[in-house]
């Protein structure tokens, strides 16, 4: 219920990490078993270009399920929607860091990655080329 009055303002903006980096993004992904689209606020830190979200809820959250199963995401930030390919941290998954990341974010998901054993969830949205 709180979502549904939530998630359209952070949509919009209101929230945002955009000053500081922590605030509210929306985060939108496919559905792992129903293929529809969910939008769900989360509370980011962004670094640059890269966000973190995280639950400690591990892999009971479903937006941590779809990320998994499809990790190409769309998520607002500042009113406007950006691409993104989410890298997942979770309990029970073989930690395996994309080389692909900067060495300051490489570094952060390399100390995130012990407090899965305790339950968390963590990703790191990762930008995408926009289409032309």
């Amino acid at each position: 219920m709180l979502n549904r009055v939530v998630e359209p303002a952070v949509r919009r903006g209101i929230g945002s990490p955009r000053f500081v980096p922590g605030g509210l993004i929306v985060l939108e992904s496919v559905g792992f078993r129903s293929g529809a689209t969910r939008r769900t606020p989360l509370v980011a830190t962004r670094l640059g270009r890269y966000v973190f979200v995280s639950t400690v809820r591990g892999e009971r959250s479903f937006w941590v399920r779809n990320l998994r199963k499809q990790p190409r995401v769309t998520y607002y930030l500042g009113g406007r929607a950006r691409q993104a390919r989410a890298f997942v941290l979770m309990p029970g998954k073989r930690y395996r860091r994309p080389k692909s990341l900067p060495p300051l974010i490489a570094g952060i998901t390399d100390f995130l990655a012990p407090y899965t054993r305790a339950g968390w969830a963590f990703a790191v949205l990762a930008p995408v080329a926009e289409p032309a």
